[in-house]
């Protein structure tokens, strides 16, 4: 098969609510989270985007970003918006509220990316939305979901191929579960420290 290129984008749009700030610049182990998230992955594609509605915040790191072209849409938006702008067929979407993120996982599910419109790994019996690839084939049923402001991400994959990638293949890449924790609270901040 055809190897092409990958993108992958960090979704860092959200508004913190539980958090009480943009959770993407607290301290996580000696640095702001988002670098963390910006370590993992670089190098796992050949392209890495920020979305963010406040690019002017995220310019020290050097990476191109983008805004959402549907404002206050949520997570949906937000994914939109990284495969709408992502110079490749193929975008791997992570939230950058993830700091436990598996290398090896995420090669596998970009590894799939030519088996379906979506890989999406499935720890329990729910998709994780923000830790999968997407085709850019998905963006018109995104934006239908968007113009009826149906946001709920998983809406739109009844319209996709998806491939799910189940906990038993999750655990051969070394996965527990851990890779899909994101930090939403200061407490669940402290207790990940």
């Amino acid at each position: 098969m055809t190897e092409t290129p990958i993108t992958v984008a960090i979704l860092a749009g959200g508004k913190s609510v539980r958090m009480g700030r943009d959770k993407a610049f607290v301290p996580f182990n000696g640095r702001f989270l988002i670098q963390t998230i910006i370590d993992t992955l670089t190098g796992v594609g050949d392209e890495l985007l920020i979305i963010s509605n406040t690019p002017a915040e995220y310019v020290r790191f050097g990476l191109p970003l983008f805004s959402d072209r549907y404002v206050d849409h949520g997570s949906l938006g937000g994914l939109h918006t990284a495969v709408y702008y992502a110079s490749h067929p193929h975008t791997l979407v992570v939230a950058c509220d993830m700091p436990y993120l598996n290398r090896d996982l995420l090669r596998y599910l970009l590894d799939l990316r030519h088996e379906a419109d979506i890989i999406v790994p499935r720890w329990t019996k729910f998709p994780e939305p923000m830790h999968a690839v997407y085709s850019k084939r998905c963006l018109p049923a995104i934006e239908r979901k968007l113009d009826a402001n149906r946001l709920k991400i998983i809406r739109f994959y009844e319209e996709m191929n998806v491939r799910y990638v189940d906990r038993a293949e999750i655990e051969k890449m070394g996965g527990n579960g851990r890779s899909f924790a994101n930090i939403n609270t200061p407490q669940e901040l402290l207790a990940a420290r």
